[in-house]
């Protein structure tokens, strides 16, 4: 008779959850805002960034997911780097959710406190970004709470995803330099956010899974026989 599998511990499913839930929400939101914006529209229409879509019929999505993310990242309870990093990440996306860019706004159509709130919001989403490269470089990358390294390749993925959203970080500042009409042609800002965020997205959707595999291998080591030496016996 096979004997019953092990289940994972309770803590690994629910830490796993809560990466899968920040990845999925992550991976989706340039995807839903910018189909969202077509089917409602009825044309495909870019606009300047994702935070742009915050004045379009897709706010309540923009607004809704970042706090999502938000609220994932507060509750995200792992080791002590990534919970504070995670609370103060959690506190921007939320930040960035609630205070609207101004960027695309014309010269003179914003007051005094709405260039103060759309200058919040950009130093929330930079810094933001730049704690989510943090978690793919630099957490990420380390033994998990039970001891098991990732392998070489899941190293090098999230390296390559931290990578990505500084370089995003990096192209969407330079950005700033190209004339107008090529901005408004191009829409680099827009690609550099959504190349970080599906970056940001499938570091945590790979990670999710890789603590699972990691906590049924120590399950299994436990599970073996017991490596002490049997005590000889009597005749």
């Amino acid at each position: 008779m096979n004997p019953e599998p092990r289940k994972p511990p309770q803590d690994a499913v629910t830490v796993r959850h809560l990466r899968l839930g920040i990845g999925s929400v992550g991976i989706a939101l340039p995807v839903v805002l910018v189909v969202g914006h077509l089917v409602a529209t009825r044309r495909l229409t870019l606009l300047d960034s994702l935070s742009a879509y915050y004045y379009t019929e897709m706010r309540d999505v923009f607004v809704g997911s970042l706090c999502a993310i938000g609220v994932f990242l507060i509750a995200y309870r792992y080791r002590r780097p990534d919970n504070a990093l995670g609370t103060v990440a959690g506190v921007l996306a939320i930040v960035v959710a609630l205070f609207p860019t101004t960027a695309s706004a014309s010269a003179g159509s914003t007051s005094r406190d709405d260039r103060m709130v759309g200058m919040m919001h950009q130093v929330a989403a930079s810094a933001l970004f730049v704690l989510l490269a943090a978690f793919c470089l630099f957490l990420f990358t380390r033994p998990d709470r039970v001891g098991v390294p990732p392998s070489r390749p899941a190293v090098r993925f999230y390296r390559g995803c931290g990578g990505l959203i500084l370089a995003a970080i990096a192209l969407a500042l330079a950005s700033t330099l190209l004339p107008a009409h090529v901005r408004d042609t191009l829409r680099p800002l827009l690609w550099c956010e959504a190349v970080a965020v599906f970056a940001f997205g499938a570091a945590w959707v790979a990670k999710s899974d890789a603590l699972l595999r990691a906590a049924a291998s120590v399950d299994a080591i436990g599970a073996g026989p017991d490596p002490r030496p049997v005590a000889p016996t009597t005749s």
